[in-house]
């Protein structure tokens, strides 16, 4: 066995090399704006609602390594719930075509293009990248579209709205148990980039218990999820970070699929550009221009008037394209509608043969959530459950429990090798 001695000799910094750590860290937190957002104001619930900064003593060697928002972002990305949305249905759910935006990439897209606005503003880096990585985890299956379905399900059975925002906080604080922030959940739930505006300026949210009543009066309000404004700076170049990651990304997928074509995929003249690459390049250098040393983040009008024509035209001729709609209300929703109700049922019973509890409950979530189960209603099992799922293991898991059925893939997917 290794005795204390042996792991402080490898794994321990000596005073000189902790103090070069921490004069490092200082040196990084003297260059951030006023308005950034301090690791030592970074507040976890475990703690009682203590900002981070309040522990007593010296920082230990782990925060030295890790301060506050860096262990964020650890956590976000260690967990199985990010690791599934590799296979989740950004725009176009039903195309073998690999060079598709997934749900990761898009989180990945967002976490570089916040990560580069919130350098150059002075942010807090850490807190960005944590944010932006975990913005859309709530996300389910097949896109916006079982979110759509997934909600019906909800109100119809609790009387509550499902929100993937608000199910992105639930899913990290209280089934994967990940003791983030404050500021990162926070920033989770206000990400919601579908509403554009033109100035982001942040909104108090000093509490869990704040925290708790915006996400409840989602739960009960529809739509009041996209008025949510974040508290820091960094929540806000998330938000609008994750409008320019899929602006003109979801553009390409289009062109990709045939859903655009060369000719209908410019917008000749707009200002922020034309391509993916332009609209990121000239929207983030606009932002900056205009929010350097402020308390806010802003744009000019023509630059703002310009993002949205493309988002527009983005609704239009990409969202409302029957490409990205296609087999989602006549197959996935009965589909889903049959597993809500018969995993429902499971959990009502308590049966543990269900795959509800062989591939959720018992199968991780208890290792280290021993109370889920009493604590959660058998409809917010359910959601957690699906939400969580992948587009093929949703289809396998369908397949599987109902062969009569069965809908196989070829009747699905357009393959790899379509004309």
């Amino acid at each position: 066995m290794t005795s204390m001695a042996e792991q402080e000799r490898f794994f321990a910094f000596d005073d000189d090399q902790r103090e070069y750590l921490r004069a490092g860290l200082a040196a990084e937190e003297a260059l951030l704006s006023p308005y950034a957002t301090r690791h030592a104001d970074a507040v976890y619930e475990r703690d009682g609602g203590r900002r981070h900064g309040d522990a007593p003593g010296e920082p230990s060697d782990v925060e030295l390594v890790r301060p506050a928002f860096v262990r964020d972002v650890d956590r976000v990305l260690n967990n199985a719930f990010y690791n599934r949305c590799m296979d989740k249905t950004q725009v176009f759910p039903f195309y073998q075509n690999d060079d598709l935006t997934r749900r990761a990439f898009h989180l990945q897209l967002v976490s570089r293009i916040s990560r580069k606005v919130a350098q150059a503003l002075r942010l807090n880096v850490a807190l960005t990248e944590a944010i932006a990585l975990a913005h859309d985890m709530g996300h389910t299956p097949f896109g916006h579209g079982g979110e759509r379905m997934l909600n019906d399900l909800y109100r119809k059975h609790a009387g509550r709205c499902f929100n993937h925002n608000v199910h992105g906080v639930r899913l990290l604080r209280d089934v994967a148990t990940c003791n983030l922030s404050l500021q990162t959940y926070n920033g989770i739930l206000c990400h919601c980039g579908e509403k554009a505006f033109e100035r982001y300026e942040p909104a108090p949210c000093e509490s869990f218990d704040a925290l708790d009543a915006m996400m409840e009066h989602c739960y009960q309000v529809p739509g009041s999820s996209q008025d949510l404004r974040p508290s820091t700076l960094e929540g806000c170049v998330v938000r609008i970070c994750d409008i320019l990651a899929y602006l003109g990304k979801d553009r390409q997928d289009a062109l990709k699929i045939h859903v655009l074509t060369p000719e209908t995929y410019p917008m000749r003249g707009e200002l922020v550009g034309e391509n993916n690459a332009q609209i990121i390049q000239n929207a983030t250098a606009n932002i900056i221009k205009n929010s350097i040393d402020k308390p806010y983040l802003a744009m000019d009008p023509e630059v703002f008037e310009s993002i949205l024509r493309i988002k527009d035209n983005n609704a239009a001729n990409i969202y409302h394209s029957p490409q990205a709609h296609e087999q989602l209300d006549a197959a996935i929703q009965p589909m889903m509608e049959q597993l809500y109700e018969r995993f429902r049922a499971d959990v009502k019973a308590g049966d543990e043969s269900s795959y509800i509890f062989r591939h959720h409950i018992n199968n991780w979530v208890m290792q280290f959530n021993e109370g889920y189960v009493d604590k959660w209603s058998p409809d917010d099992i359910v959601v957690d459950y699906i939400a969580s799922m992948t587009d093929d293991y949703f289809i396998d898991l369908f397949n599987f429990l109902y062969p009569d059925q069965a809908i196989p893939r070829s009747q699905l997917y357009h393959p790899y090798f379509y004309a």
